[in-house]
Protein backbone atom coordinates (compact mmCIF):
# COMPACT_ATOMS: atom_id res chain seq x y z
CA UNK A 1 0.00 0.00 0.00
CA UNK A 2 2.85 2.40 0.85
CA UNK A 3 4.29 1.88 -2.66
CA UNK A 4 0.89 2.80 -4.10
CA UNK A 5 0.92 6.05 -2.13
CA UNK A 6 4.41 6.85 -3.43
CA UNK A 7 3.32 6.14 -7.02
CA UNK A 8 0.26 8.37 -6.62
CA UNK A 9 2.41 11.16 -5.20
CA UNK A 10 5.12 10.89 -7.87
CA UNK A 11 2.75 10.77 -10.85
CA UNK A 12 0.61 13.68 -9.60
CA UNK A 13 3.52 15.93 -8.72
CA UNK A 14 5.04 15.32 -12.16
CA UNK A 15 1.74 16.29 -13.80
CA UNK A 16 1.68 19.48 -11.72
CA UNK A 17 5.32 20.29 -12.54
CA UNK A 18 4.55 19.96 -16.25
CA UNK A 19 1.26 21.87 -16.20
CA UNK A 20 2.30 24.86 -14.04
CA UNK A 21 4.79 26.48 -16.48
CA UNK A 22 2.39 25.82 -19.37
CA UNK A 23 -0.41 27.58 -17.49
CA UNK A 24 1.97 30.45 -16.69
CA UNK A 25 2.74 30.97 -20.40
CA UNK A 26 -0.93 30.88 -21.39
CA UNK A 27 -1.85 33.23 -18.53
CA UNK A 28 0.77 35.78 -19.60
CA UNK A 29 -0.25 35.48 -23.24
CA UNK A 30 -3.89 36.19 -22.35
CA UNK A 31 -2.91 38.94 -19.85
CA UNK A 32 -4.50 37.06 -16.94
CA UNK A 33 -2.00 38.56 -14.54
CA UNK A 34 -1.61 40.19 -11.12
CA UNK A 35 -0.54 43.80 -11.48
CA UNK A 36 1.68 45.45 -8.83
CA UNK A 37 -0.16 47.97 -6.68
CA UNK A 38 -1.00 49.24 -3.21
CA UNK A 39 -2.87 46.05 -2.24
CA UNK A 40 -0.05 43.75 -3.35
CA UNK A 41 3.46 42.91 -2.17
CA UNK A 42 4.86 41.78 -5.53
CA UNK A 43 6.74 44.28 -7.71
CA UNK A 44 6.28 42.85 -11.20
CA UNK A 45 3.52 41.57 -13.46
CA UNK A 46 2.93 37.91 -12.59
CA UNK A 47 0.62 35.30 -14.16
CA UNK A 48 -2.12 34.39 -11.68
CA UNK A 49 -3.88 31.33 -13.05
CA UNK A 50 -1.58 28.82 -11.32
CA UNK A 51 -4.55 27.35 -9.52
CA UNK A 52 -5.66 25.91 -12.85
CA UNK A 53 -2.55 23.69 -12.83
CA UNK A 54 -3.35 22.51 -9.28
CA UNK A 55 -6.99 21.98 -10.22
CA UNK A 56 -6.13 20.04 -13.39
CA UNK A 57 -3.38 17.93 -11.78
CA UNK A 58 -5.76 16.98 -8.97
CA UNK A 59 -8.53 15.84 -11.32
CA UNK A 60 -6.10 13.93 -13.54
CA UNK A 61 -4.59 12.22 -10.48
CA UNK A 62 -8.05 11.40 -9.17
CA UNK A 63 -9.12 9.93 -12.51
CA UNK A 64 -6.02 7.72 -12.53
CA UNK A 65 -6.00 6.50 -8.94
CA UNK A 66 -9.34 6.96 -7.17
CA UNK A 67 -12.30 4.60 -7.23
CA UNK A 68 -15.16 6.96 -6.51
CA UNK A 69 -18.02 6.18 -4.16
CA UNK A 70 -20.85 8.68 -3.63
CA UNK A 71 -18.93 10.76 -1.08
CA UNK A 72 -15.83 10.99 -3.28
CA UNK A 73 -18.02 11.94 -6.24
CA UNK A 74 -19.59 14.68 -4.12
CA UNK A 75 -16.11 16.01 -3.35
CA UNK A 76 -15.22 16.04 -7.04
CA UNK A 77 -18.46 17.70 -8.14
CA UNK A 78 -18.21 20.30 -5.38
CA UNK A 79 -14.54 20.87 -6.20
CA UNK A 80 -15.40 21.31 -9.88
CA UNK A 81 -17.99 23.99 -9.02
CA UNK A 82 -15.57 25.87 -6.77
CA UNK A 83 -12.78 25.60 -9.34
CA UNK A 84 -15.10 27.02 -11.98
CA UNK A 85 -15.93 29.90 -9.61
CA UNK A 86 -12.22 30.61 -9.15
CA UNK A 87 -11.52 30.54 -12.88
CA UNK A 88 -14.34 33.01 -13.60
CA UNK A 89 -13.19 35.24 -10.72
CA UNK A 90 -9.61 35.30 -12.00
CA UNK A 91 -10.91 36.26 -15.44
CA UNK A 92 -13.56 38.88 -14.63
CA UNK A 93 -13.47 39.38 -10.81
CA UNK A 94 -16.80 38.18 -9.46
CA UNK A 95 -18.72 40.12 -6.83
CA UNK A 96 -18.57 38.73 -3.30
CA UNK A 97 -22.22 37.61 -3.36
CA UNK A 98 -21.70 35.73 -6.63
CA UNK A 99 -18.70 33.91 -5.17
CA UNK A 100 -20.75 33.07 -2.08
CA UNK A 101 -23.50 31.62 -4.29
CA UNK A 102 -20.98 29.27 -5.96
CA UNK A 103 -19.66 28.25 -2.53
CA UNK A 104 -23.13 27.52 -1.17
CA UNK A 105 -24.01 25.46 -4.26
CA UNK A 106 -20.81 23.40 -3.95
CA UNK A 107 -21.39 22.90 -0.21
CA UNK A 108 -24.96 21.73 -0.78
CA UNK A 109 -23.60 19.06 -3.13
CA UNK A 110 -21.33 17.85 -0.30
CA UNK A 111 -24.22 17.82 2.19
CA UNK A 112 -27.12 16.41 0.19
CA UNK A 113 -25.46 14.28 -2.49
CA UNK A 114 -22.42 13.21 -0.45
CA UNK A 115 -24.39 12.95 2.83
CA UNK A 116 -21.43 14.57 4.60
CA UNK A 117 -22.45 16.68 7.60
CA UNK A 118 -20.96 17.99 10.81
CA UNK A 119 -23.55 16.43 13.12
CA UNK A 120 -21.79 16.66 16.47
CA UNK A 121 -18.57 17.66 18.23
CA UNK A 122 -16.92 15.70 21.05
CA UNK A 123 -15.25 17.92 23.64
CA UNK A 124 -12.89 16.96 26.49
CA UNK A 125 -14.59 15.58 29.59
CA UNK A 126 -17.03 13.47 27.64
CA UNK A 127 -19.04 16.52 26.51
CA UNK A 128 -20.91 15.96 23.26
CA UNK A 129 -22.63 18.75 21.31
CA UNK A 130 -25.28 17.39 18.96
CA UNK A 131 -26.27 19.95 16.30
CA UNK A 132 -29.42 18.07 15.33
CA UNK A 133 -31.49 20.03 12.79
CA UNK A 134 -28.78 22.72 12.73
CA UNK A 135 -26.19 20.30 11.32
CA UNK A 136 -26.75 21.47 7.73
CA UNK A 137 -26.26 25.13 8.69
CA UNK A 138 -23.17 24.33 10.80
CA UNK A 139 -21.68 22.34 7.91
CA UNK A 140 -22.27 25.22 5.48
CA UNK A 141 -20.60 27.65 7.90
CA UNK A 142 -17.63 25.31 8.40
CA UNK A 143 -16.97 24.64 4.71
CA UNK A 144 -17.49 28.22 3.53
CA UNK A 145 -15.54 29.57 6.52
CA UNK A 146 -12.49 27.38 5.87
CA UNK A 147 -12.70 27.97 2.10
CA UNK A 148 -12.46 31.73 2.60
CA UNK A 149 -9.92 31.45 5.41
CA UNK A 150 -7.52 29.66 3.05
CA UNK A 151 -8.30 32.24 0.37
CA UNK A 152 -7.34 35.06 2.78
CA UNK A 153 -3.88 33.67 3.56
CA UNK A 154 -2.93 33.67 -0.12
CA UNK A 155 -1.04 36.94 0.22
CA UNK A 156 2.65 36.08 -0.18
CA UNK A 157 4.80 33.92 -2.44
CA UNK A 158 4.54 30.32 -1.33
CA UNK A 159 2.43 31.06 1.75
CA UNK A 160 -0.92 29.47 0.94
CA UNK A 161 0.65 26.57 -0.98
CA UNK A 162 3.13 25.79 1.81
CA UNK A 163 0.66 26.07 4.69
CA UNK A 164 -1.95 23.92 2.95
CA UNK A 165 0.73 21.36 2.03
CA UNK A 166 1.55 20.94 5.74
CA UNK A 167 -2.16 20.65 6.52
CA UNK A 168 -2.74 18.02 3.84
CA UNK A 169 0.36 16.01 4.80
CA UNK A 170 -0.99 15.93 8.35
CA UNK A 171 -4.46 14.89 7.16
CA UNK A 172 -2.86 12.08 5.15
CA UNK A 173 -0.81 10.80 8.10
CA UNK A 174 -3.71 10.94 10.56
CA UNK A 175 -5.98 9.15 8.08
CA UNK A 176 -3.26 6.53 7.50
CA UNK A 177 -3.15 5.91 11.26
CA UNK A 178 -6.89 5.25 11.15
CA UNK A 179 -6.77 2.99 8.04
CA UNK A 180 -8.74 5.50 5.95
CA UNK A 181 -6.97 4.77 2.65
CA UNK A 182 -9.61 6.68 0.67
CA UNK A 183 -8.81 9.91 2.53
CA UNK A 184 -5.06 9.23 2.33
CA UNK A 185 -5.20 8.94 -1.47
CA UNK A 186 -7.27 12.12 -1.93
CA UNK A 187 -5.03 14.09 0.46
CA UNK A 188 -1.84 12.84 -1.27
CA UNK A 189 -3.15 13.74 -4.73
CA UNK A 190 -4.03 17.29 -3.66
CA UNK A 191 -0.74 17.61 -1.72
CA UNK A 192 1.29 16.56 -4.77
CA UNK A 193 -0.65 18.90 -7.06
CA UNK A 194 0.11 21.81 -4.71
CA UNK A 195 3.79 20.92 -4.21
CA UNK A 196 4.37 20.79 -7.97
CA UNK A 197 2.95 24.32 -8.16
CA UNK A 198 4.91 25.48 -5.07
CA UNK A 199 8.17 24.78 -6.93
CA UNK A 200 7.30 27.78 -9.14
CA UNK A 201 5.47 29.79 -6.49
CA UNK A 202 8.06 30.06 -3.70
CA UNK A 203 9.69 33.48 -3.43
CA UNK A 204 10.36 35.02 -5.89
CA UNK A 205 7.18 33.58 -7.43
CA UNK A 206 6.99 32.93 -11.16
CA UNK A 207 3.22 32.39 -10.94
CA UNK A 208 0.38 32.95 -8.45
CA UNK A 209 -2.43 30.47 -7.75
CA UNK A 210 -5.20 33.10 -7.86
CA UNK A 211 -8.69 32.38 -6.55
CA UNK A 212 -8.81 29.33 -8.82
CA UNK A 213 -6.26 27.73 -6.51
CA UNK A 214 -6.98 29.19 -3.08
CA UNK A 215 -10.76 28.71 -3.19
CA UNK A 216 -10.44 25.18 -4.60
CA UNK A 217 -7.81 24.14 -2.04
CA UNK A 218 -9.76 25.68 0.84
CA UNK A 219 -12.98 23.97 -0.19
CA UNK A 220 -11.29 20.59 -0.59
CA UNK A 221 -9.51 20.85 2.77
CA UNK A 222 -12.75 21.82 4.54
CA UNK A 223 -14.62 18.91 2.94
CA UNK A 224 -11.82 16.38 3.53
CA UNK A 225 -11.68 17.43 7.20
CA UNK A 226 -15.34 16.47 7.61
CA UNK A 227 -15.02 13.25 5.64
CA UNK A 228 -11.89 12.14 7.47
CA UNK A 229 -12.45 13.40 11.00
CA UNK A 230 -16.15 13.19 11.66
CA UNK A 231 -16.80 9.59 10.68
CA UNK A 232 -14.63 7.89 13.31
CA UNK A 233 -15.41 7.69 17.02
CA UNK A 234 -11.70 8.17 17.82
CA UNK A 235 -11.04 10.98 15.38
CA UNK A 236 -13.20 14.02 16.13
CA UNK A 237 -13.14 17.51 14.72
CA UNK A 238 -10.50 18.48 17.30
CA UNK A 239 -7.47 17.53 15.16
CA UNK A 240 -8.95 19.31 12.13
CA UNK A 241 -9.35 22.53 14.13
CA UNK A 242 -5.76 22.30 15.40
CA UNK A 243 -4.34 21.72 11.92
CA UNK A 244 -6.37 24.60 10.46
CA UNK A 245 -5.57 26.96 13.35
CA UNK A 246 -3.55 29.51 11.34
CA UNK A 247 -6.13 30.25 8.59
CA UNK A 248 -8.93 30.16 11.20
CA UNK A 249 -7.15 32.59 13.55
CA UNK A 250 -6.09 34.95 10.79
CA UNK A 251 -9.68 35.12 9.49
CA UNK A 252 -11.10 35.59 13.00
CA UNK A 253 -8.70 38.46 13.73
CA UNK A 254 -9.48 40.06 10.36
CA UNK A 255 -13.23 40.02 11.08
CA UNK A 256 -12.77 41.61 14.53
CA UNK A 257 -10.30 44.21 13.20
CA UNK A 258 -12.58 45.28 10.36
CA UNK A 259 -15.65 45.37 12.59
CA UNK A 260 -13.86 47.69 15.04
CA UNK A 261 -12.81 49.93 12.16
CA UNK A 262 -16.34 50.00 10.80
CA UNK A 263 -15.41 48.65 7.37
CA UNK A 264 -16.86 45.73 5.43
CA UNK A 265 -15.70 42.28 6.53
CA UNK A 266 -14.60 41.43 2.97
CA UNK A 267 -12.62 44.67 2.58
CA UNK A 268 -8.94 43.96 1.80
CA UNK A 269 -6.19 45.25 4.06
CA UNK A 270 -2.48 44.75 4.76
CA UNK A 271 -2.81 43.73 8.41
CA UNK A 272 -2.95 39.96 8.13
CA UNK A 273 -0.50 37.80 10.06
CA UNK A 274 1.99 37.71 7.18
CA UNK A 275 1.78 41.49 6.71
CA UNK A 276 2.39 42.02 10.44
CA UNK A 277 5.46 39.78 10.48
CA UNK A 278 6.88 41.50 7.40
CA UNK A 279 6.07 45.17 8.03
CA UNK A 280 5.89 45.49 11.83
CA UNK A 281 8.40 42.85 12.91
CA UNK A 282 10.68 43.48 9.93
CA UNK A 283 11.16 39.92 8.70
CA UNK A 284 12.10 39.28 5.09
CA UNK A 285 9.60 37.78 2.68
CA UNK A 286 11.12 34.30 2.92
CA UNK A 287 11.54 34.38 6.73
CA UNK A 288 7.92 35.50 7.16
CA UNK A 289 6.68 32.54 5.14
CA UNK A 290 8.97 30.09 6.97
CA UNK A 291 7.81 31.36 10.38
CA UNK A 292 4.18 30.71 9.43
CA UNK A 293 5.17 27.28 8.09
CA UNK A 294 6.74 26.60 11.50
CA UNK A 295 3.64 27.66 13.44
CA UNK A 296 1.44 25.55 11.15
CA UNK A 297 3.75 22.57 11.71
CA UNK A 298 3.50 23.11 15.49
CA UNK A 299 -0.30 22.95 15.34
CA UNK A 300 -0.12 19.84 13.14
CA UNK A 301 1.98 18.16 15.84
CA UNK A 302 -0.61 19.14 18.44
CA UNK A 303 -3.12 17.21 16.31
CA UNK A 304 -0.92 14.08 16.55
CA UNK A 305 -0.54 14.49 20.30
CA UNK A 306 -4.32 14.94 20.62
CA UNK A 307 -4.85 11.41 19.34
CA UNK A 308 -2.50 10.04 22.00
CA UNK A 309 -3.07 12.30 25.01
CA UNK A 310 -5.77 14.97 24.89
CA UNK A 311 -4.65 16.69 28.12
CA UNK A 312 -1.10 17.26 26.86
CA UNK A 313 -2.49 18.45 23.51
CA UNK A 314 -4.63 21.08 25.21
CA UNK A 315 -1.71 22.27 27.33
CA UNK A 316 0.33 22.71 24.14
CA UNK A 317 -2.63 24.46 22.55
CA UNK A 318 -3.04 26.88 25.46
CA UNK A 319 0.69 27.72 25.33
CA UNK A 320 0.40 28.42 21.60
CA UNK A 321 -2.71 30.58 21.98
CA UNK A 322 -1.14 32.57 24.83
CA UNK A 323 1.92 33.25 22.65
CA UNK A 324 -0.31 34.27 19.73
CA UNK A 325 -2.43 36.50 22.01
CA UNK A 326 0.69 38.31 23.24
CA UNK A 327 1.87 38.71 19.66
CA UNK A 328 -1.51 40.13 18.61
CA UNK A 329 -1.45 42.64 21.48
CA UNK A 330 2.17 43.71 21.01
CA UNK A 331 1.72 44.26 17.27
CA UNK A 332 -1.79 45.82 17.55
CA UNK A 333 -3.18 43.37 14.99
CA UNK A 334 -6.72 44.06 16.24
CA UNK A 335 -6.29 47.62 17.52
CA UNK A 336 -3.90 49.68 19.64
CA UNK A 337 -6.44 49.65 22.50
CA UNK A 338 -6.74 45.85 22.57
CA UNK A 339 -4.15 44.81 25.20
CA UNK A 340 -5.91 42.79 27.96
CA UNK A 341 -3.02 40.50 28.98
CA UNK A 342 -0.42 43.26 28.72
CA UNK A 343 -2.66 45.57 30.75
CA UNK A 344 -3.19 42.98 33.50
CA UNK A 345 0.50 42.01 33.60
CA UNK A 346 1.66 45.65 33.74
CA UNK A 347 -0.71 46.36 36.65
CA UNK A 348 0.48 43.27 38.51
CA UNK A 349 4.08 44.42 38.04
CA UNK A 350 3.16 47.89 39.35
CA UNK A 351 1.50 46.34 42.42
CA UNK A 352 4.55 44.20 43.14
CA UNK A 353 6.90 47.16 42.76
CA UNK A 354 4.60 49.26 44.96
CA UNK A 355 5.10 46.85 47.81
Amino acid sequence: MELTYLLVFFVTIMISLILTPLVAKVSMHLYIVAWPGARHIHKKITPRMGGLAIYSAFFIGTALFVKGDQQIMALLIGGFIIGLCGIIDDLVELKALNKLAFQILATLVIIFYGQIRLTNIHLPGGINIDFGILSTLVTIIWIIGITNAVNLIDGMDGLCAGVTSIILATFAMLSYMQDRSDIVIIAIILLAAILGFLFFNFHPALIFMGDTGSLFIGFMIASISLLGFKSSAFLTLGPAIFILAIPILDTFLSIIRRKLKGVKIMSPDKEHLHHTLMYKIGLSHTKTVLVIYGVTFYFSQVAYVYLINKKIAFILLIIAFMAIELFVEKTSMISKKYRPILWVSSNIIKMIRGR
